[in-house]
């Protein structure tokens, strides 16, 4: 058996509960809620060129594991650890859905927000683990002594947080409910002495 470098090792332990979680979560949940978009989400026009912002989270997230100072990698893992918990747990007792707008016209950005959606589920919508993710992914990487970088990485986070309701993939409240998990977990995670102490 390979044995994976300690960051990799963190990543696939916590990106990955997130995935069991998820795909879990929609098969034994039963039919959603709807949820109503709000005043808020209506400020946002629905655009599929966000879709290339929204899948630049799947950068943003191996590289906080691969990125971030070494004591903070085992609080990452952790964290997601724990929010994947607590979303899987509301995704089965409150599962949610919400109106997707139809996807028109033969531009690359349709394709992709097609074909993102054919493969994501119609449900799994409160809490934003995508918003979770990405705010635990960003306190992972913003340091004081990278200034430069962490300016970056908030802007980041912004757009990818901004795309997710510019694709209406999730809704604001999806997206408050996600970075109330975010914080959390995050918080839980770093109260750990085992996890808080330990470094990669």
């Amino acid at each position: 058996m390979i044995a994976l470098p300690p960051r990799l090792r963190a990543l696939a332990l916590g990106w990955g509960a997130v995935g069991v979680a998820y795909t879990l979560s929609s098969l034994l949940q039963g039919p959603g809620t709807m949820l109503a978009e709000s005043a808020l989400d209506r400020l946002v026009p629905f655009d599929p060129r966000g879709v290339w912002l929204y899948l630049s989270f799947f950068a943003l997230i191996p590289y906080a594991y691969l990125r971030a100072d070494a004591a903070r990698v085992p609080w990452l893992m952790r964290a997601m650890q724990f929010g994947a918990l607590v979303s899987g747990i509301v995704f089965v007792l409150f599962p949610t859905t919400l109106h997707y707008p139809p996807v028109d016209g033969a531009s690359l950005s349709a394709a992709a927000l097609r074909l993102l959606a054919a493969g994501d589920s119609a449900q799994n919508c409160l809490p934003s683990l995508h918003a979770a993710l990405t705010c635990l992914a960003a306190r992972a990487l913003v340091d004081a002594r990278r200034p430069w970088r962490s300016a970056l990485v908030v802007l980041w986070s912004a757009a990818i947080t901004y795309s997710i309701v510019q694709t209406r993939r999730h809704l604001a409240l999806d997206i408050s409910a996600g970075v109330l998990v975010a914080l959390v977990c995050g918080m839980l995670a770093a109260r750990l002495p085992a996890f808080s102490r330990r470094t990669i």
